[in-house]
């Protein structure tokens, strides 16, 4: 049976379930398997181009590569994730065209992060599709409203990848009121966390960390193994990485901030670029271990809480189809 809310009818898919985008690990083996298993796997089109070799004979129709690859792994939904944060308008340009790309093949659910979402909003309603917008607290949730969003990704403090610092409960209380689809992202690992969340009051959910533990994502097998054998206990966040709290593995050269000169420019003006560098410095980095040069990735590992549910490798298809299935028992 298909468990039916705003999340599934905007997505158009049977189970309320994202498999969120992931830099570095959305690569189109991974997003076809979890979009097979009937819920909506999101496709990163930073991931795709510049990890996962689809920049020929550019980044803009490479993406179109990429999505047509896709295609022919599943004729499920699959989404968007737009990365819109103010900045270099060349990167802008770049997104606005990788949208155009995706709306033409067919994809009609976005994911936005950061930034606002109004103009994402105007190209994507205009093809008749849908738009979600990350948030972390109210502020957000409201700009993200103001812009025409269709429905919120509710980011928690055990979410991996950027994380919030308020608990699933906390944010349906803070954002029930507005009339959006909510999504609870973070600390979803296996049935018994996605049925709390429904039960108290989520339209679906988004995970991250459990599908990068499963056959067809392409990262390494020690990043794989070690969110198996890991608790919550071994999760931490840094800024490093991006400037803003990521969720992290504690390992032993760990350090959870930037230098005293790196935070004085992230409260400045040219927060919005410092940022950007910390970010490129991060894919420069999964780009030298992707050649062997490094030889371990664990400084670079980004997990959530939900580790402490994860216990097995599998087909994502399998892992999306039985969490699936929980939620349509559970509302019987």
């Amino acid at each position: 049976m298909e468990t039916h809310s705003r999340l599934t009818e905007h997505a158009g898919v049977e189970y309320p379930i994202i498999c969120g985008a992931m830099y570095p690990c959305s690569n189109p083996e991974l997003v076809a398997a979890a979009s097979e298993g009937g819920g909506i796997a999101i496709v990163q089109p930073l991931s795709l181009t510049e990890v996962h070799g689809f920049n020929k004979p550019d980044r803009i129709e490479g993406l179109r590569i990429a999505i047509r690859h896709i295609r022919t792994l599943t004729d499920k939904p699959i989404g968007f994730n737009a990365l819109i944060e103010k900045g270099s308008e060349k990167y802008l340009q770049k997104m606005s065209e990788w949208i155009d790309v995706a709306l033409e093949e067919g994809i009609r659910f976005f994911v936005t992060s950061l930034g606002k979402p109004d103009w994402v909003c105007e190209k994507v309603h205009a093809y008749g599709g849908a738009v979600y917008h990350d948030v972390t607290n109210r502020k957000w949730a409201e700009k993200g409203k103001e812009c025409g969003v269709d429905g919120l990704i509710c980011v928690n403090n055990r979410a991996g990848g950027h994380l919030g610092d308020m608990t699933m409960e906390e944010m349906y209380e803070e954002l029930c009121d507005m009339g959006l689809s909510l999504v609870c992202a973070g600390g979803i690992g296996s049935e018994v966390e996605l049925n709390r969340a429904l039960e108290i009051g989520y339209d679906g959910v988004q995970m991250g960390t459990r599908f990068i533990a499963t056959t067809e994502c392409s990262t390494p097998q020690d990043y794989k193994d070690a969110i198996v054998e890991a608790g919550e206990g071994d999760i931490t966040w840094t800024t490093k990485h991006t400037g803003v709290p990521v969720a992290v593995f504690k390992t032993r050269g760990f350090k959870q901030h930037n230098s005293w000169l790196v935070r004085k420019l992230l409260s400045g003006r040219f927060k919005h670029r410092v940022r950007a560098t910390l970010s490129a410095y991060s894919v420069l980095r999964w780009k030298a271990f992707g050649k062997g040069k490094k030889k371990s990735s664990k400084d670079l590992w980004s997990a959530g809480k939900s580790v402490e549910t994860v216990r097995s490798i599998e087909s994502a298809t399998t892992i999306m189809h039985r969490l699936g299935e929980s939620t349509s028992t559970e509302s019987e």
